[in-house]
């Protein structure tokens, strides 16, 4: 099980990772994918930023709603190529990291070190 204090480092770093995302794999001349992954890198910061646990900055969002956030994003990250056309270009990125959102998620303890 990953402690909340690992999965929040995790959270900040897929943020990141999702903004360079396209720069890193090489798909920064998507129209559609890059607005699509750096919008959501940046909205996996801001929930951080207010989830209520050691990293977050405003203690808003309870974890747990957090983490149903997350999963909810790993799911939508995986079907993006495909809802906004950019999957017979780009996809093995939004489908790794996706996965890794939700398996994350999966092994996550639900509270305690937060």
């Amino acid at each position: 099980m990953i402690p909340v204090s690992i999965h929040g480092i995790l959270d900040y770093m897929v943020g990141l990772l999702l903004i360079a995302a396209p720069w890193l794999f090489g798909f920064s001349d998507s129209r559609s994918a890059v607005p699509v992954t750096v919008g959501l890198g940046i909205f996996t910061l801001i929930y951080s930023l207010v989830t209520k646990y050691r990293y977050g900055l405003v203690p808003l969002l309870p974890f747990k709603v957090h983490l149903v956030i997350d999963l909810l994003s790993g799911i939508f990250l995986i079907a993006a190529p495909w809802m906004f056309g950019f999957g017979n270009t780009v996809y093995w990125p939004h489908l790794l990291i996706g996965l890794l959102e939700i398996v994350v998620v999966l092994l996550s303890r639900r509270s305690g070190d937060a």
